[in-house]
């Protein structure tokens, strides 16, 4: 059994309102989505109390990096898409449902869904995911062996044998390639809340 089936899964409001339950260390963490973004397979993915498992990721990505699991979860949970894999995909994917498509912002060389877009996904993950992750001294051990355990659609890093990695590929890349035909994103003093 591995930290999949057995660590306590928590909401995104559980962790922002006390960052402290994760630790500043190195590991591993997976996500689970009450609702998947529509044309998610889910056929084969672990189901655990009535949520799916999607991703999996690691903090650090390399022995060198000083990144740790408390940073890289709340990036996930409220940066936004330039900083975020998991953001990125899951807006991409959810932008006929959301109406905020990617978008170069800033000066132009970063890409998000803009502050308001970057809102809506905050408010999605509350309503539909959840977190767990466990402690390891060389996570990018661990995360090969997750990706050979469980049937991880949103992975694309080593994850090229899963039949959804080449359709999320070719979705990120198509969703790049708008952003940049479209004008930079006015977004003024806009802050997200």
């Amino acid at each position: 059994m591995t930290f999949v089936e057995s660590a306590p899964l928590l909401t995104r409001a559980e962790i922002l309102f006390r960052s402290d339950l994760i630790p500043q260390s190195r590991g591993a963490y997976a996500w689970f989505f009450r609702n998947p973004p529509p044309g998610v397979p889910t056929d084969g993915c672990y189901v655990r109390d009535g949520l799916t498992l999607l991703y999996v990721g690691i903090s650090p990505k390399n022995e060198r990096s000083r990144q740790h699991l408390r940073k890289r979860v709340a990036h996930h949970l409220k940066g936004n898409a330039e900083g975020s894999t998991l953001r990125l995909t899951l807006g991409i994917l959810l932008a006929p449902v959301s109406d905020y498509p990617l978008r170069r912002v800033g000066s132009g060389k970063r890409m998000t869904f803009t502050h308001q877009g970057e809102q809506w996904l905050d408010t999605w993950l509350n309503e539909n995911a959840l977190v767990c992750w466990t402690e390891h001294p060389e996570p990018w051990h661990l995360e090969h062996e997750l990706l050979g355990a469980y049937s991880l659609p949103l992975n694309i890093q080593d994850n090229r044998r899963h039949p959804f990695c080449a359709s999320l590929s070719d979705a990120r890349r198509a969703a790049k390639e708008l952003a940049r035909e479209m004008a930079v994103a006015n977004e003024g003093n806009q802050q997200r809340s």
